[in-house]
This record gives C-alpha cells, sequence and structure tokens, in this order.
C-alpha cells in the first residue's frame, strides 16, 4: 500500500501499518521526510498539551465531535508514551505544553525512523504526488521521470497549504475537488494579520511606528475580542509588532476567529489591555493625578511603567486630545482597538484550515468518492491553536487512517 507525504500524520500511518505487516511504500517530494515536523522543533519541540482531555478536545472547536474520539484513541499521554518507547522523555513546561526533555525534535524523528526502516517500510524521496492518470493509477514525477503506481489502497497525507517550501503546498485540493471528494476551501490558521490604517495617508502603521517597532514584542498584554456570533474572548499573552500589523501566540490563539469576522465584515476590531494587572480605577486615578510640569510620557512611565512600544501604540491610535485626557486616556489603556483588515498569506501561517471535510469521509477517514483511499493530517477540514494540539491531531488521524487502511484490506 502507498502512503503520500512524510509528515507526521503519513509516518504514524506507516508505523501502524507496518506493525501490522503490510508492506509500506512512503513517497514525499522533498528529499527527506519529517522537513515541517523538524522546523517546527527549532524553538523546542511542542509535541502535545497537558491540560484535561474534555478541554484539550474542545480547542477543536468545530470539528471536536469528529476529532474527540480519534485523540481518545490516542490521547497526549498515549503520544508521550509512544515518544518514551522511541528513548524520548519529555516534561510539562509551565504552560502546560509538553516537550521532549532536550526540546529538540531531531533525536525523534531519527528514531522514529530507525523503527519505521526496521519494520520494512521504504522511503521515495523526490517523488511528487500529480494525482491520478485516467485508469486510476497514481501518478509521479521523480527524478528518473513520471512513475505510475496502483496500490491496494492509499493514505493522503499531503498537509495543509502553508510552507510551501516544505512540501506543504495544497496543489491536491482541485485533483480531489475533479474526483468529487468535498473539499472546504484552504485558509490560513494561527496566522498574522495586516493593520488598517491608522491615520490619513496611511496603509496600516505610521512610518514611526513600523521603523522603530517591527518585529519587537508587547507584554504583558492581554487581548479581547468579540466574535461575530457575539462571544466575547479574553486572553492575557504576548505578540509581536510586524512591518505590516501583528503576529505571535496571542494573535494566533484568536486567529480563527479574527479570520471569520473580516470574511464576514471586512474588518475586526481587538482591544489592547496594556494593564491587564490594574483595575479600570486603579488606571484612571494615575491618569487623573496632576503631573505638573512632567511630560505625558515620563508620567505614564513613572506611575504605570508604560514606555516604548506600548507608549508608541497609545500615539498611534488617540489623538492629541484624547491622550490629554484623563478618562479618555485610561479608557484607551484598558481597551486600546487595533483594526485589523486582513489575514497574512497563506504561505506565512504555521497552518491551514480548511481541506477534505468529514462529511466526505466514513468514520475510518476513507474517501466516500474513492474507496480504498484513505485522509489523514492537516489536509483534512480541522483546524487548531498552537500548544501542541496540532501535531497531536495529525498523528491520531494517520494513526486512525492505517486502522481504516487494514480493515479494508482484510474485507
Amino acid at each position: 500500500m502507498a502512503i503520500v507525504g512524510g509528515g507526521p500524520a503519513g509516518l504514524m500511518a506507516a508505523e501502524v501499518l507496518s506493525a501490522h505487516g503490510i508492506q509500506v511504500d512512503l513517497y514525499d517530494s522533498m528529499p527527506s521526510v519529517g522537513r515541517k515536523f523538524l522546523l517546527a522543533g527549532r524553538g523546542g519541540l511542542n509535541l502535545t498539551h497537558a491540560e484535561v482531555l474534555p478541554r484539550f478536545v474542545s480547542r477543536f472547536a468545530a470539528r471536536e465531535t469528529q476529532l474527540a474520539p480519534l485523540i481518545d484513541a490516542f490521547t497526549p499521554d498515549n503520544l508521550r508514551a509512544w515518544a518514551q518507547g522511541l528513548g524520548i522523555s519529555t516534561f510539562v513546561g509551565t504552560s502546560q505544553r509538553v516537550f521532549p526533555t532536550d526540546m529538540k525534535a531531531a533525536p525523534l524523528l531519527r528514531a522514529w525512523l530507525h523503527r519505521l526502516r526496521e519494520a520494512g517500510v521504504r522511503f521515495h524521496m523526490r517523488h511528487r504526488w500529480l494525482g491520478w492518470d485516467e485508469s486510476g493509477a497514481m501518478r509521479f514525477h521523480t527524478p528518473s521521470g513520471e512513475l505510475t503506481v496502483s496500490p491496494r489502497a492509499t493514505v493522503l497525507a499531503l498537509g495543509g497549504g502553508s510552507w510551501s517550501r516544505l512540501g506543504s503546498d495544497g496543489a491536491w485540493w482541485p485533483w480531489l475537488q475533479a474526483r468529487g471528494v468535498d473539499v472546504a476551501p484552504l485558509q490560513a490558521a494561527n496566522c498574522g494579520f495586516d493593520v488598517a490604517a491608522t491615520g490619513p495617508d496611511r496603509t496600516g502603521w505610521s512610518d514611526f511606528l513600523r521603523q522603530k517597532f517591527a518585529g519587537q514584542p508587547i507584554k504583558p498584554v492581554a487581548l479581547q475580542f468579540t466574535d461575530q456570533h457575539g462571544h466575547t474572548h479574553r486572553q492575557q499573552g504576548e505578540f509581536v509588532m510586524t512591518d505590516t500589523g501583528v503576529e505571535g501566540s496571542l494573535i494566533y490563539a484568536f486567529s480563527a476567529a479574527i479570520r471569520d469576522q473580516i470574511a464576514a465584515h471586512g474588518h475586526a476590531t481587538v482591544y489592547l489591555d496594556l494593564l491587564p494587572s490594574h483595575t479600570p480605577e486603579q488606571v484612571l486615578a494615575e491618569t487623573s493625578r496632576a503631573r505638573g510640569p512632567r511630560s505625558l510620557s515620563t508620567h505614564l512611565k513613572s506611575r504605570l511603567g508604560i514606555q516604548g512600544l506600548k507608549m508608541a501604540l497609545l500615539h498611534e491610535v488617540l489623538s492629541p486630545a484624547q491622550l490629554n485626557d484623563p478618562a479618555q486616556l485610561a479608557q484607551a489603556l484598558k481597551a486600546l482597538p487595533i483594526t485589523l483588515k486582513a489575514p497574512r498569506p497563506i504561505d506565512e501561517a504555521i497552518s491551514t484550515a480548511g481541506g477534505v471535510r468529514f462529511e466526505g469521509m466514513n468514520a475510518q477517514l476513507m474517501l466516500n468518492s474513492l474507496p480504498g483511499v484513505f485522509c489523514a493530517g492537516e489536509m483534512l477540514d480541522w483546524e487548531a491553536p498552537t500548544g501542541g494540539y496540532l501535531l497531536t491531531a495529525s498523528m491520531a488521524t494517520g494513526r486512525q487512517a492505517a486502522q481504516g487502511v487494514l480493515a479494508y484490506l482484510s474485507a
């Protein structure tokens, strides 16, 4: 049988199938497998998350119902035990994110690939899938020319549409649609956003803000956002100013709701609490305090610790009159409005939403319109925030697809 895609979903499917004695041929367009996996581990490989399981599966929002049974069958604890079986110990960080003890992705990937090769998995690198020919055979572009194969069953684990230089380019989308597969358009997820013009004669941030502060983090800060369904969300953390807008973990946590709001209304406004440890009353007391000959910047720095990027954002968004009105300034310090106009391009996103809809597959992830073809990983229509959820669900779906292949081949 064939697996197309050498990311976590494809590798997990290969592990399950080869453990049951199935000869697996794994094809990938890149010179080596697991490239996005290795890149994700550069700052520390976040394998999974240690929060309680009901809270964990709730992170998949609209797809919680479909993914819950798959994650129940391969829980975060199961994933940690699996890593331990490869000789990789893990620990729970202060944010409840789970990492390898040495934080690195490469040792885990090396051990995993060794296990797969020992189990007889055959790897075919630089084999780019081109869809199917008229007879239904799979077509691959290879260094030796075009190759066609006709496996008894296939797992497609081709990734989403981000990080095209690492192999996930979404090229499969029109090929599956042409075969009658139910696919949702790919969209950026866990992405940054471009900011709307903050003043006249601007397209986004002012030149001053971009030149002085682009690339700098803003912290601590809390972000509040009311989605198009009227639900208000608030979370504390940090994010990064960019040339065109904002990105970073706090933005990613809201990115799905912000993206959908922009799609529906053309823009979305988030509110920044620049002083999350202060009450509104405390802030108003300080902005109302007489400052004598001191400048506003000096006063806010000494009384509230507002300086640098936070002070620059106040000047970016507020008029001179608002800055000099204690009540309006206090309100802005607790809820500074930032209007966002567009998500960044999909190839810049950490992950993607959209893809093969669960409604077009059976419970074992076999395509209704293509018997014997299964799908797994990020090419399925689900999304989740960063924090280990993406990797856990990718591996769980790879495992489920492999179980489906076993049932299909034995039928």
